[in-house]
């Protein structure tokens, strides 16, 4: 019964395709991308043959209108928001997904500006194929998928640069740059490590393609958080308390997902993913060194707007007796008047300096790295 269900709804998949491909031959101005887009994202339940994949590249090159471009997207977009069959859902978010690490950076910018306009492109939270466990397995993958793909265009308009495919700005920023970028990473990595397969969809060949893309930006995106992190210990000795406070959080937080990974690669490793590619060894660094740093955090000083106050109020002082001193007499005037008796003169008593007791722990860049890779 569940063999015969199974070959109805597979009849009716490729019943689907082929009406749709008749229809874009008769009734659509971009007739060759609407073919390949539905023979690329077919009902079979195998991998797309790399040539459909290539034709709507084609479509998304640089030599292409941008009109072109946002057609395809929201050709892509209709494919998704109208299926409920796994194995289109998925091959639609493959395609997506290949097109921003292979084709010209206007197929990103589009997708980005028709997220913002139409906020659903990739929103499938309630994406589900029922059809069988299987297919139920692998729609929990696919919502997971998804999210990864919408955080990797959101991570863009905060870093302002693709982790994948640009230069990584994490090694040299500033600390206010630090703080804003290592969250959005951060949280980049988090969809990442969600993508850990479970239950048959581990043995997908659909999934493990999908998968394998998604292991190996693992790479940059931690080795983006990497520079980071040795940036920020760096600095994080000369932080005022309120940084020092978001950036020990940060560190905690990255050695939590840095275990997290290990464990991602583990899995993808027991159905050979990323055999051939060369993924990260996490190492965790001493105890010590977080130890160090929540020391320096009870005792930082405070941010810039209360040295501030407190900087008014220890000149308060001096300003004082600068008024108390008197200024020196007035020129004299022949007057027959009888000049009064000037004032005697305050002893000034001189100020002696306070010594500061705050005793500022400091960690050069040499001594991180030690405490760290050693």
């Amino acid at each position: 019964m569940a063999g015969g269900g199974t070959s109805i709804r597979k009849y009716v998949g490729a019943l689907k395709d082929s009406t749709t491909v008749s229809i874009a031959k008769v009734n659509s101005d971009y007739k060759q991308l609407d073919i390949a887009i539905v023979k690329a994202t077919n009902h079979v339940e195998r991998p797309a043959k790399e040539k459909y994949i290539r034709d709507i590249f084609m479509h998304l090159n640089s030599g292409r209108a941008r009109a072109d471009v946002a057609y395809c997207i929201r050709a892509l977009a209709r494919r998704l928001s109208k299926t409920r069959n796994w194995a289109v859902a998925l091959k639609t978010l493959i395609v997506i997904h290949r097109a921003l690490r292979e084709v010209d950076p206007s197929f990103r910018d589009e997708l980005v500006s028709y997220g913002r306009s139409s906020g659903q492109m990739l929103h499938m939270s309630y994406f589900k194929d029922d059809s069988s466990p299987d297919a139920w397995d692998h729609s929990a993958w696919i919502r997971n998928y998804a999210l990864f793909l919408e955080e990797r265009l959101e991570s863009f308009r905060v870093l302002n640069y693709d982790v994948e495919l640009d230069p990584l700005g994490t090694r040299d920023v500033d600390t206010t740059g630090l703080l804003a970028q290592l969250p959005a990473l951060s949280q980049l990595l988090f969809r990442l490590i969600s993508c850990q397969p479970h239950g048959s969809s581990s043995y997908n060949t659909i999934i493990q393609h999908a998968l394998s893309m998604v292991a190996t930006e693992s790479v940059r995106i931690q080795t983006a958080i990497n520079d980071g992190i040795l940036n920020l210990v760096d600095k994080f000795f000369d932080m005022h308390r309120d940084d020092a406070i978001r950036a020990l959080d940060i560190y905690k937080k990255a050695l939590k997902q840095a275990g997290q990974l290990s464990g991602f690669y583990e899995t993808c490793k027991t159905i050979h993913i990323g055999r051939d590619e060369k993924l990260l060894t996490i190492e965790q660094p001493p105890a010590s060194f977080l130890q160090a740093m929540e020391d320096y955090v009870r005792d930082a000083p405070l941010a810039s707007k209360n040295q501030a106050v407190l900087a008014i109020e220890y000149n308060r002082k001096p300003e004082e007796e600068e008024a108390s001193t008197p200024p020196p007499p007035p020129p004299q005037v022949s007057t027959s008047e009888k000049e009064p008796e000037p004032e005697p003169v305050k002893k000034v008593v001189p100020r002696v300096e306070q010594i500061d007791l705050l005793v500022i722990f400091h960690v050069t860049r040499a001594t991180a790295y030690y405490l760290i890779y050693n």
